[in-house]
């Protein structure tokens, strides 16, 4: 597996939006691991954050925009598509307006910049997404079907595209391949341009629409082909859908190992597919909770000495060896820390969510042969953050993995999820005793 990614330094670029025309600057900054992608409006107060997720799309023509309220960010697909292309995980982009800026219509500034910037690795893993049962959509004559990669260990995306302007018209049909890797991403898809009809340029304006592009700026199609401008590649057309879809598909939240044939889509049946995708995994972890458990609460308490209501691990649903495992908490409104933990607002003490995490990792460390009879007595903390309150009603994830292991220590990095969005890390050390001196 590989390690997730972020940039060194900050990255500022200035434009004007596509399709408004205003004018922007954006700084792109690195991002704390498991965090994602974010987008923040500077020029609201607060500031508004918004995450680069498909919960968040809102329906606009010929874009993808995202919304947190009444504030929304248009265009996101090209700076989304640079960071995807590039194998960037986490990042925090800053807008002081409502629109990214287009540049030359294409993510080649962006995969510039970016590189610039530097991209270094991260200490947690990638978690990816294999595509494990082929997910269609459709949409009239508009396609697109998601498959199970060929070899899942190459933990990439292949993208298929086919492009039919029909045979009276200066684009006609493209078809275009490509097995996504950064290299792959920059030097093929990421300087092709946006592009569109005349007739449908001149529909935009009429709208209000781009009306400060020149030919120059954007491909415009006449009947002889582009206006006073020049095609980078002969199929430049397709390969820009491509990276429209790589921009949208992002918007599952975590990488997509597997393939996509796309017929004629656009960015509505990208986030119907990713929709789909999103479904397909939660019936997948939904299945994977309701088996039995790789370790029930008998085990779990014969390698913990904790009884209620200090036992924060209901259930172990997978172990990789003695290197990961993956638990669950179900927080019940009759927890008895509800009793006086903002008892008119209930919040499960941080605290707890930590001492969660820290019991799993004991687990963990109980795999290890040499350990067997042994406790994992808390040592110390680092790196402790907290993302999001835990409410009543709500599933903890829990989901350590092996830093080190000695002889008589240990150290875990531990992450506790609620629907997808981190709610607390840390890294956690241990003593590892006999159980009989406890």
């Amino acid at each position: 597996m590989k390690h997730q990614r972020t940039i060194s330094n900050d990255v500022e670029l200035q434009g004007r939006g596509l399709f408004t025309g205003e004018p922007v600057a954006i700084r792109m900054r690195p991002g704390e691991p498991n965090t994602g992608i974010w987008f923040v409006r500077t020029d609201q107060s607060p500031p508004i954050r918004i995450r680069a997720h498909v919960d968040n799309v809102s329906k606009r023509a010929r874009r993808t925009a995202l919304r947190n309220g009444t504030v929304a960010i248009e265009t996101v697909e090209h700076c989304l598509s640079a960071c995807a292309g590039l194998n960037l995980d986490n990042i925090q982009i800053e807008l002081n307006a409502n629109e990214i800026p287009a540049m030359d219509g294409s993510s080649l500034a962006f995969v510039t910049e970016l590189r610039k910037a530097g991209i270094r690795e991260q200490e947690p893993l990638r978690t990816p997404y294999v595509v494990t049962d082929v997910v269609r959509v459709v949409d009239g004559d508009s396609e697109l079907v998601a498959l199970p990669p060929l070899d899942p260990d190459e933990e990439h995306l292949e993208v298929s595209y086919d492009l039919d302007y029909g045979s009276g018209n200066p684009i006609g049909r493209q078809s275009y391949r490509v097995l996504v890797t950064p290299e792959s991403f920059e030097a093929n898809i990421a300087p092709a341009r946006t592009f569109v009809l005349e007739e449908e340029a001149a529909k935009l304006r009429e709208a209000g629409l781009g009306a400060h592009l020149r030919h120059e700026d954007v491909l415009v199609f006449g009947k002889d082909g582009p206006i006073d401008n020049r095609l980078r590649f002969p199929d430049e057309c397709v390969r820009h859908k491509i990276l429209d879809l790589i921009g949208d598909l992002s918007l599952f939240g975590c990488p997509i190992v597997g393939r996509i044939f796309a017929r004629k889509s656009g960015h509505s049946l990208n986030h119907t597919l990713v929709r789909a995708l999103d479904k397909q995994q939660s019936q997948a972890r939904r299945k994977d909770r309701q088996r039995s458990p790789a370790v029930d609460i008998h085990a779990i308490q014969k390698i913990l000495p904790h009884r209620y209501p200090c036992l924060m691990v209901d259930r172990i649903i997978e172990i990789e060896g003695s290197e990961r495992i993956t638990g669950i908490k179900n927080v019940s409104v009759n927890e008895a820390f509800f009793q006086g933990h903002y008892p008119g607002d209930p919040i499960m003490p941080g605290v707890l969510i930590i001492e969660a995490l820290a019991q799993i990792g004991g687990v963990l460390l109980s795999q290890e042969l040499e350990h067997k009879g042994k406790v994992a007595v808390l040592l110390s903390l680092d790196k402790v953050k907290f993302r999001r309150a835990v409410r009543p009603g709500d599933q903890l994830i829990l989901h350590a993995e092996t830093i080190r292991v000695r002889s008589s220590t240990g150290h875990i990095r531990g992450r506790a999820m609620v629907n997808d969005e981190l709610a607390a890390e840390a890294e956690i050390k241990f003593i590892l005793t006999d159980a009989e001196s406890k």
